[in-house]
């Protein structure tokens, strides 16, 4: 008999400066407020603003988390910055029903075609959502609320303390850029 599994790998695909890792740590911090075991780490050289990046999260309900690689066979794709859907193989080692979700305009039909994705999409215009509440186009926190939502993961008011603690006055923007994407969210 196999072991069932309780951890979720979620890999993080974005451009540097858009916030992939401050997302990942986020999420990380709100799955140990909730009594889970949680990890957050980014995949980078020296690359400069805007090259692509990828960030990670592993979060297991029930033992801790001691795997220290990069992810090759995530539960979730994440994708910030839709211009990388051809750049980079975002779906490579996606496991069997594994999700990508993506920021952009387009509905997942769109991508799904455009891209020849093979799995379950979901999209949310998180720049729009970003500039409407944050008064500019960084995507972490709406992203943030996109992934919760579809993954389940954590409960969306765990994000809170963290997202105050991380932008102090600005937490509060965040957040609500958060639960907008989380509403926002279509599969």
């Amino acid at each position: 008999m196999t072991k069932e599994t309780s951890l979720m790998e979620i890999r993080w695909h974005g451009r540097g400066g858009q916030g992939a890792v401050t997302s990942t740590e986020m999420l990380a911090q709100a799955a140990i407020s909730e009594g889970k075991f949680a990890q957050a780490f980014p995949s980078f050289g020296p690359e400069r603003r805007g090259a692509p990046v990828q960030a990670f999260n592993r979060i297991d309900s029930r033992e801790p988390v001691r795997i220290r690689a990069d992810i090759l066979q995530p539960d979730y794709v994440v994708v910030l910055d839709p211009s990388l859907l051809d750049k980079v193989n975002v779906t490579s080692g996606l496991k069997k029903g594994g999700w990508v979700i993506v920021n952009t305009r387009k509905n997942a039909s769109e991508i799904k075609s455009e891209f020849k994705i093979k799995y379950p999409v979901a999209t949310v215009n998180a720049t729009k959502i970003a500039r409407e509440v944050l008064g500019v186009p960084i995507v972490n926190t709406t992203m943030l609320g996109a992934v919760v939502k579809i993954t389940g993961v954590i409960d969306k008011k765990s994000t809170h303390a963290p997202l105050e603690k991380r932008f102090g006055r600005l937490g509060e923007r965040n957040i609500k850029a958060m639960e907008t994407a989380f509403e926002q969210v279509a599969f």
